[in-house]
């Protein structure tokens, strides 16, 4: 009798764990760069209701579920949080829309094209009010850039061990593609890099996380990213601890990096 109870339970644990938020491996067509993009879609169980959406980016050698496999526990807490999380392969663009690859046009598609086809499809809140965008590394700095440079379709932004300066690595990560040389192309590489954008932001009108870990090669250029966003007054919360770059430290840090966002959704 024991062991029929068991598997009872065994077989009522399996079906209830079967359920759950949908991960969908998409293709979201770009008219900017004629192509299909791949895109992992995570959404809620419960139907009949709007979620508000955040958008993880990947960093370079990276790719559309990268985050799925940093935390695979994605799908639980966007059943937990009510959260929609979209995952776009960004390849190794940065992110930008590139001055000498007129191909590569990944700032249209991430802050166009892809929030289209996403409150298109899903059950969206669709407002800058219930968007985020943050990512690690090259993703954190493409997350920044997007969110800065389109403050009408992000209402908050993070930025996770990110390369928020590109300027001290000229020769790293196949920037030189996008951007050309640094050695001869300098106003390029200064007005493509996003600690350069901080004075353009309106103190208040998103809110904003951003965090490093102590033994990260990025972590100068991040304390330098804080030290201008409290010269120009821009409210922001600024996280350091111990980790370097690596998935260990993402996977703790993206956690505080989602409450934040929920917090915001939420009016907190």
């Amino acid at each position: 009798m024991m062991k029929k109870v068991c598997v009872l339970i065994l077989f009522i644990c399996c079906v209830w764990t079967a359920r759950g938020a949908k991960v969908e491996d998409v293709k979201v067509y770009s008219a900017s760069m004629k192509k299909e993009v791949d895109v992992v879609i995570i959404t809620p169980e419960k139907e009949g209701m709007r979620y508000p959406v955040i958008y993880l980016l990947h960093g370079y050698g990276g790719n559309a579920r990268t985050w799925l496999g940093i935390r695979g526990d994605l799908p639980q807490i966007a059943d937990r949080y009510g959260l929609i999380f979209v995952c776009p392969d960004g390849k190794n663009s940065w992110y930008w829309d590139s001055p000498q690859d007129v191909s590569l046009r990944y700032e249209t598609f991430i802050s166009g094209e892809l929030v289209g086809y996403v409150d298109g499809n899903y059950p969206t809140v669709a407002d800058r009010s219930g968007r985020a965008v943050t990512g690690l590394s090259m993703g954190g700095h493409g997350a920044l850039w997007n969110a800065w440079r389109h403050p009408e379709v992000f209402g908050a932004a993070g930025s996770t061990s990110g390369g928020v300066d590109i300027r001290p690595f000229p020769k790293n990560w196949d920037m030189s593609k996008q951007l050309g040389e640094q050695a001869t192309h300098p106003q390029v590489w200064d007005a493509h890099t996003v600690i350069n954008l901080v004075e353009t932001l309106v103190n208040g009108r998103q809110a904003l996380i951003v965090d490093c870990g102590y033994s990260d090669f990025f972590f100068e250029v991040n304390n330098a990213l804080h030290a201008k966003l409290m010269e120009y007054k821009i409210d922001h919360d600024y996280l350091v601890r111990p980790g370097g770059h690596d998935s260990e430290y993402w996977r703790n840090s993206i956690g505080y990096q989602i409450l934040f966002f929920y917090s915001y959704f939420n009016g907190k």
